[in-house]
């Protein structure tokens, strides 16, 4: 569906990109990570064709006319005006007119969960309702590539659930979706790939079961009152984490019995012992050495 070739972008001394290169199959979600400064809101502009001056390509296999829809991080409606009237106006600046563009807006607003809401002005909405409809406006003119910048940041539970169901029938619809976002749980549940930035450049990227895969490392959940200086005492290799130490094993089983023996030898019950399965934030944490945090 897209074809990245070796893209470069400096903003005067600055390297915000290099020699990024990226294939994003068709019908695929499509997850971009990194943090603040790593070059994905550059990529993203130049993707959407915001940025224009450039080294490399960017090309569209088989179309090179594809539909884009681009939901930017900022909200772009105006408030001023209701819902209906805000999807209108960018139907209209994709060509749509008429009952065809009646029955589109009539439509997208059922499927964000704003059809109650059709004649309400805008700024009357929560912030989650505000970034449904910036994702219905995107979706006028029925956009082959939709790029979805951070479009959770700071919604309700309810808007969440309306913006997955949204990504997953326009999967189902075999549209490409680029999914920009710093909450790793949302790249496993909805996308197929992911691709990670850091400083610029892509640091590793692909299927995302064959990347856990690929930087699987035995490990052990462990938490217990035990202090930290008795458990490093014994030997024990282990990075905190909120619920508790991931302890790095090659034979888990035996790291198991050594740490119940340890446990029993203190009187202590561990609260929680498991073999614990490497998630999409313990790979990005192992290949850049940073957590990744809240954009700016």
């Amino acid at each position: 569906m897209l074809q990245v070739e070796h893209i470069s972008k400096r903003y005067g001394t600055t390297l915000a990109l290099d020699n990024v290169a990226l294939t994003i199959p068709k019908g695929v979600c499509y997850g971009l990570v990194g943090p603040n400064g790593s070059g994905k809101s550059t990529l993203i502009k130049i993707i959407s064709r915001i940025i224009r001056e450039y080294d490399g390509k960017v090309e569209f296999v088989g179309n090179e006319n594809g539909r884009l829809g681009y939901v930017p991080q900022d909200i772009s409606l105006e408030e001023k005006l209701t819902a209906k009237t805000n999807m209108e106006f960018f139907g209209k600046v994709h060509g749509l007119n008429g009952l065809k563009l009646k029955q589109t807006t009539k439509k997208l607003l059922e499927d964000i969960g704003l059809s109650e809401r059709t004649n309400d002005v805008v700024e009357n909405f929560s912030g989650g309702m505000k970034r449904r409809l910036n994702i219905g406006c995107a979706l006028m003119h029925d956009p082959d590539l939709i790029i979805l910048d951070e479009p959770t940041v700071g919604v309700d539970p309810q808007s969440r659930r309306y913006i997955f169901n949204i990504v997953n029938r326009l999967k189902k619809a075999g549209k490409t979706i680029i999914y920009v976002s710093h909450y790793m749980e949302e790249i496993e549940t909805l996308c197929d790939y992911v691709a990670f930035i850091d400083r610029g450049q892509i640091i590793d990227e692909g299927e995302i079961n064959e990347l856990l895969k690929r930087h699987k490392e035995s490990s052990i959940m462990f938490n217990s009152s035990l202090s930290h200086e008795l458990i490093k005492s014994h030997g024990f290799e282990f990075s905190v984490v909120n619920s508790g130490l991931i302890i790095k094993t090659k034979k888990p089983l035996e790291t198991m019995e050594r740490l119940i023996s340890v446990s029993k030898e203190n009187n202590i019950v561990p609260h929680q012992l498991f073999l614990y399965k490497p998630k999409l934030e313990d790979v990005f944490f192992k290949l850049t050495g940073t957590d990744l945090r809240d954009e700016e």
